[in-house]
């Protein structure tokens, strides 16, 4: 499973021509409550089926085309969900992603993948991460405004003790690890520098986020949504020094982070984030209305499709939910609305939101009351 990106969203939105199959589910991820997710599961699968099956799909070969999703189903991969799950399938790619979203139930079956229901993690009011970092854990979370969970990290120290025990033994470094404890288990690893505070310890502790830093940025390659430190004072500024990230939100969390539940994380990194994702969006909404009239906007799906097909579009607004189907052709900018999808037809909605995103624009995933002018979409226009 990979994290959804804008370049993972380049290459499903790249495969076109065959039978592409979009689930959309939402999952729960407390106790005995995940048993409810293998049987949502199962209907969705099957639901699928019977619209390959529709589609002109031989019985088998539905089956056959669905057959990696199915080996998902397993115990220990419904004990490991957040608050949705997106899958998509084709002869082609196989692709699944465990995000922070409430998903509403959705199969859909067309010659492109359905990718609105994920485009707030792209831009817009939809994503953050919050870093919690100290010399004995490294722990990373993704959340939305409503949800957050942790990300497992494979290729990124979680530790001092961890990142610097191969290093030059001259560092004069020493680590205790698995040492146990009186109560049972293991103590996470000591570290031993010349003292804390000292210009010694100081770049150990550099030395060990940069480090952390070279993972984060494989693992959020294609990333934009900001990301929060959460740390004890002295350690913020000699992370920034390491860091490369580029969304790295100049406010964090300050405290020992190690002590604190993912929710209680959640709630102080939304109080941070909060006001930059409502700024940007009203400062949209704001030149929205202001421009109504002046050509510099768009609020019909006529308009918006070609618009964002051909890079015209700032700012979109879509309204989450929603779907408008038909077909358009970008060789002669024709365009078709069908009120029940046709073969051959896509969410027309769900193209303009991933051309404007390709093409370097913002999507709003919003609410259809929050769509500013009561429309049923609406955009800014760069030209």
């Amino acid at each position: 499973m990979n994290l959804f990106s804008i370049d993972e969203l380049a290459i499903l939105t790249a495969e076109g021509g065959t039978d592409c199959v979009s689930i959309y589910m939402p999952t729960h991820k407390m106790s005995t409550e995940t048993l409810q997710n293998p049987i949502r599961f199962k209907n969705l699968m099957r639901e699928a089926e019977e619209k390959l099956i529709a589609n002109g799909l031989r019985p088998q070969d539905a089956r056959d085309l669905l057959a990696p999703a199915q080996e998902l189903d397993e115990y220990e991969f419904w004990q490991h969900q957040s608050d949705g799950l997106a899958i998509f399938i084709s002869k082609n790619i196989f692709s699944y992603y465990t995000v922070p979203l409430d998903f509403q139930e959705l199969v859909v079956v067309t010659d492109r993948f359905h990718l609105k229901p994920l485009m707030s993690l792209l831009t817009g009011d939809g994503q953050f991460y919050i870093l919690a970092l100290s010399q004995n854990l490294v722990r990373l979370f993704q959340g939305t405004r409503y949800s957050v969970r942790e990300i497992e990290l494979e290729d990124v120290p979680t530790s001092i003790g961890e990142a610097l025990k191969y290093d030059d033994p001259e560092k004069n470094l020493q680590f205790h690890t698995g040492t146990s404890q009186g109560g049972g288990g293991d103590r996470a690893a000591v570290f031993h520098g010349h003292g804390a505070g000292n210009d010694d310890n100081k770049d150990n502790i550099l030395r060990y986020f940069r480090k952390v830093n070279e993972g984060l940025q494989e693992l959020l390659k294609g990333q934009k949504a900001p990301l929060v430190l959460a740390g004890v004072d002295y350690l913020l500024p000699i992370y920034k020094q390491a860091n490369s990230y580029s969304n790295l939100i100049e406010e964090g969390i300050t405290g020992n982070p190690d002590q604190l539940k993912a929710s209680e994380l959640h709630v102080e990194a939304w109080q941070i984030v909060q006001p930059y994702f409502e700024a940007v969006q009203d400062e949209a909404v704001a030149y929205y209305q202001a421009n109504l009239g002046t050509g510099k906007t768009a609020n019909s799906i006529q308009e918006v499709v070609p618009a964002a097909y051909y890079q015209r579009i700032d700012s979109l607004f879509v309204p989450v939910g929603e779907q408008k189907w038909g077909m358009f052709n970008p060789e002669t900018s024709n365009l078709q609305m069908h009120p029940q999808p046709e073969p051959g037809d896509e969410d027309l909605m769900d193209l303009a939101a991933l051309h404007t995103i390709l093409n370097g624009g913002t999507v709003y995933a919003v609410a259809p009351e929050q769509v500013p002018g009561d429309a049923p979409v609406a955009a800014v226009l760069r030209y």
